[in-house]
């Protein structure tokens, strides 16, 4: 069973395929490259330069982990990890790289926060509130 799936959201189109084998995904995967290329759909042009190869496996087997796809006839590099949307995606979906990132962010925002916290001046209660605000978002 193979399927294929392009989730796209502005400028970042993944396509992600599943398969029953290493060499099944492969082979999909470059088919289905070579049509969205030969295709001429809103006059989209895929960078391969830019362009990323991931193989994402939960599997113990002793299979073999590199894949070689092609965009416009160009080798894409493969990765272990990639961030899509702000989010980084390592090639088993473990997501603890992804926690550490964030955490690492926070703990500079909230360093930046006790800084401020004890000058006086409205200007300073502004930014405070501001950078409390965009915390929240990012934790």
């Amino acid at each position: 069973m193979t399927q294929t799936k392009v989730v796209a959201f502005a400028d970042d189109s993944p396509l992600v395929i599943r398969g029953e084998s290493v060499r099944a995904v492969e082979n999909y995967a470059n088919l289905e490259l070579s049509n969205i290329t030969l295709s001429t759909i809103n006059k989209i042009i895929f960078n391969e330069e830019k362009s990323k190869a991931m193989l994402v496996s939960r599997r113990k087997r002793r299979e073999q982990r590199e894949i070689k796809v092609y965009l416009n006839n160009k080798p894409l590099e493969q990765v272990i990890r990639m961030k899509y949307l702000g989010i980084i995606i390592d090639h088993k979906f473990r997501f603890q790289e992804h926690i550490s990132y964030a955490a690492e962010r926070c703990t500079k925002h909230i360093y930046s926060l006790s800084k401020w916290q004890n000058c006086p001046g409205e200007l300073n209660m502004q930014r405070l509130r501001l950078y409390a605000k965009v915390l929240s978002y990012l934790c």
